[in-house]
């Protein structure tokens, strides 16, 4: 099986799931005290400041077919850290600080840096700059909470029709953070299991500065100024 890495849509859609697990986490934030039907939403991620967690990734053809079945380390850091660390199968490293992208692929011996690109999504764009105001409009925001309140979910759907995914869905058990499923238009799914989830930990901005290891090529788009 090729290594997702060689694939330039695998490397365009990793850096795409970076985006929005920023959107997500901000998403829900900014908005969840808007939306009378997310107001456990925001109990639930208001205080969530940082995040360490293991995740466990599917991506899941629409005809059930596993695509990709990944082993992952994630830090998150508001407003803009974010490092996603694939361990299995294929070990690669993507890391921002919210000004530069560094996208590590050991098995390559390389190293591409690109300035972090908030216009890859829109909402990111607006997430990481703070211009959070209209989101609550392109959002729809479904509580489903069980009898015992032990078990929750919330369902995003966009009210644009144009928008590429056709709902988001946030699950928790315990007031934990338990999974992500993202389904877009054309059927499949991106699924994230988190494990060994801590809460608000200390998480230095060193941990979202990737130092280049001796040895290793560097990449830089033809845009970026070097570091």
């Amino acid at each position: 099986m090729m290594p997702a890495s060689f694939c330039p849509f695998f490397a365009a859609a990793k850096r795409f799931f970076a985006a929005q697990i920023l959107l997500l986490f901000g998403l829900v934030y900014a908005h969840a005290a808007e939306v009378s039907s997310a107001n456990e939403l925001s109990a639930n991620l208001s205080e969530m400041m940082s995040l360490s967690a293991d995740v466990e990734q599917l991506i899941i053809e629409a005809d059930g077919g596993v695509l990709e079945e990944s082993r992952i380390r994630m830090l998150l850091k508001r407003p803009d850290g974010f490092s996603w660390e694939t361990l299995e199968p294929f070990p690669e490293l993507l890391v921002t600080n919210g000004v530069w992208l560094w996208n590590y692929q050991p098995d390559l011996d390389q190293v591409v840096i690109e300035p972090w690109n908030r216009d890859e999504s829109e909402l990111a764009a607006q997430l990481l700059s703070g211009e959070t105001d209209a989101l609550a409009d392109e959002y729809e925001i479904t509580a489903l909470v069980s009898e015992s309140r032990d078990l929750e979910e919330f369902v995003l759907t966009p009210r644009d029709s144009a928008n590429i995914n056709r709902r988001v869905s946030l699950s928790f058990s315990s007031n934990r953070l338990d999974s992500i499923v993202i389904e877009a238009r054309n059927g499949q799914r991106t699924v994230w299991r988190f494990v060994n989830v801590v809460l608000n930990p200390e998480i230095s901005d060193d941990a979202f500065v990737f130092e280049v290891p001796e040895g290793i090529e560097v990449i830089e788009n033809s845009y970026a100024e070097r570091l």
